[in-house]
């Protein structure tokens, strides 16, 4: 099984263009910076770095998931969709500024996310496809990449395809794709951040870390990159200087990865610890 990881992420890298590996790059470099604030100013102090679930983290989810998704997202989902109605050749975003296209898919796609993400802790058939984001017993700079398949076809799918369908360039997919990358490790990082009233605008891990307690906090804390949707839609939580005790789930969650992903469809019987 490590062989043929280690022949995917080997394959993968020779796949990728001059701008990818910068933004590769980045997402990487970001990723060692956190990691290093982690260590100087945790936000739980004493949290392993090699935590319970690390290498399913890192390997399963984080570099073989993400990389058969991109393939089934880019090459299968949005290629179609572009190939039966031919929108990107319309070139309706093409002499729209890069900035300022960045900036709507950036405000659309959180706006979309926050009520998406609302909705499935609402409904039980799409937590079912949340709950395996929820199940590190141990949030950190790694543990937001722990999702289930589903949840980002659908959410990646939703995010990428009108960048594409309105004929952006691709420079737009790669700042769009760096920003959610890091912005994903920061709002989960344990990073002791203090960041006052711009928490109010811009979400961090003050906030989203609420979200991924076991107790008060569980229903609220929905927005990812801006905070501002939760204040403004009232599912703000933000106890000051409280921290969350726990994390994690209530309810049972297999370890295996394999597990992890038939767990959604098992039927309420089959879910029950054995």
């Amino acid at each position: 099984m490590l062989n043929s990881i280690i022949n995917l992420i080997t394959n993968y890298y020779n796949s990728l263009s001059y701008s990818e590996l910068i933004s590769f790059g980045l997402i990487i470099g970001s990723a060692f910076v956190i990691v290093i604030l982690e260590r100087i100013f945790p936000y739980s102090k004493g949290q392993k770095f090699l935590r319970e679930g690390f290498f399913n983290d890192l390997a399963l989810y984080t570099i073989a998931q993400s990389y058969i998704l991109g393939i089934i997202i880019f090459g299968g989902i949005i290629y179609y969709i572009d190939n039966t109605t031919g929108l990107s050749r319309l070139g309706l975003f093409a002499n729209v500024p890069i900035w300022l296209q960045l900036l709507f898919f950036l405000i659309t796609h959180d706006i979309y996310i926050y009520w998406m993400h609302r909705w499935q802790h609402k409904n039980k058939w799409l937590w079912r496809i949340h709950e395996a984001h929820h199940s590190p017993k141990k949030v950190d700079w790694l543990s937001g990449s722990r999702s289930h398949a589903f949840e980002i076809l659908i959410n990646q799918t939703i995010e990428f395809a009108p960048i594409v369908l309105l004929g952006s360039p691709p420079e737009v997919i790669a700042y769009k794709g760096i920003i959610s990358a890091v912005w994903g490790m920061y709002i989960h990082s344990n990073i002791n951040v203090n960041s006052g009233r711009l928490q109010y605008i811009i979400n961090g891990p003050e906030m989203h870390r609420w979200h991924h307690d076991v107790g008060k906090g569980r229903n609220r804390n929905f927005a990812t990159k801006l905070a501002i949707w939760d204040w403004i839609w009232g599912s703000a939580y933000l106890p000051r200087p409280e921290k969350p005790k726990e994390y994690g789930l209530k309810t049972y969650f297999p370890n295996n990865f394999i597990m992890q992903f038939i767990f959604a469809f098992m039927d309420s019987k089959a879910r029950k610890k054995k």
